[in-house]
């Protein structure tokens, strides 16, 4: 590849890089809040290094004289698909996970507590989706009996047998390592694919509560519909946009 198209390409990439991690805040689809910073570097760094080698590339090119004529190397055609991830950043950036991914990982193994602190007295209780879980199938006390619980996720179509799930999606690092972690829903039919709810219910019976046996599940008495979380890629509890 030409000089002035490989200026040209760390420049748009790291002004890719820029746009994603430090004017908008594209960058949170893809990887944690704390990757942040070295995006941010690395983009500053890439736009540093095209303006430095197109100011080495003019002095050069004076020094030259142009001594040897014309440059007629030509640049191999798919070399230009090198732009098309760049341009992607800048003009239009893939979209966030949600229902397609989680439809298609794995879903994220719920720890193992060796004890449960009793549960507040608050109605609805706000529970994430694995406290949830493991409440149902691990707790020997069974305190998820007849509670009001609210959580919070987006919606995940069930498939070919209908219904749906309230679905979180969890980056350990980014989005190549993403988990689900999904409650069956009962009693309302399903809301469009990644609708962000928050949903009330109680446990939906199915198995013996507080063993494996248990279902994730809720039947749902109210869904209100909300603004994506900033918190959108964890399973804690949900912390509303500013």
């Amino acid at each position: 590849m030409k000089r002035h198209l490989q200026v040209t390409l760390l420049v748009l990439t790291g002004l890719g890089l820029l746009h994603a991690s430090l004017f908008t805040d594209l960058c949170l689809r893809y990887v944690k809040e704390g990757q942040r910073p070295l995006l941010i570097a690395s983009g500053a760094l890439l736009v540093l290094l095209g303006l430095a080698g197109a100011v080495l590339d003019g002095r050069a090119t004076e020094d030259d004289g142009h001594a040897h004529g014309h440059d007629h190397s030509a640049v191999p055609r798919v070399a230009w698909l090198l732009f098309l991830p760049v341009l992607s950043l800048l003009l239009h950036a893939p979209p966030a996970l949600g229902a397609y991914t989680a439809a298609r990982t794995h879903d994220k193994a719920v720890r193992k507590e060796q004890h449960f602190d009793p549960l507040p007295a608050t109605s609805p209780l706000p529970m994430t989706l694995t406290d949830f879980t493991a409440r149902v199938q691990q707790d020997p006390e069974q305190a998820i009996r007849s509670r009001s619980i609210r959580m919070t996720g987006f919606v995940t179509p069930a498939g070919r047998g209908g219904g749906w799930y309230l679905t979180r999606i969890i980056f350990t690092c980014c989005a190549a390592d993403s988990q689900s972690v999904k409650v069956r829903m009962y009693g309302t039919p399903a809301p469009p694919a990644n609708t962000w709810l928050a949903v009330d219910g109680t446990w939906h019976p199915a198995g013996t509560l507080g063993t494996k046996a248990a279902a994730a599940a809720l039947d749902v008495h109210r869904i209100d519909r909300i603004a994506p979380p900033v918190n959108a890629y964890t399973d804690d509890l949900p912390l509303t946009p500013s």
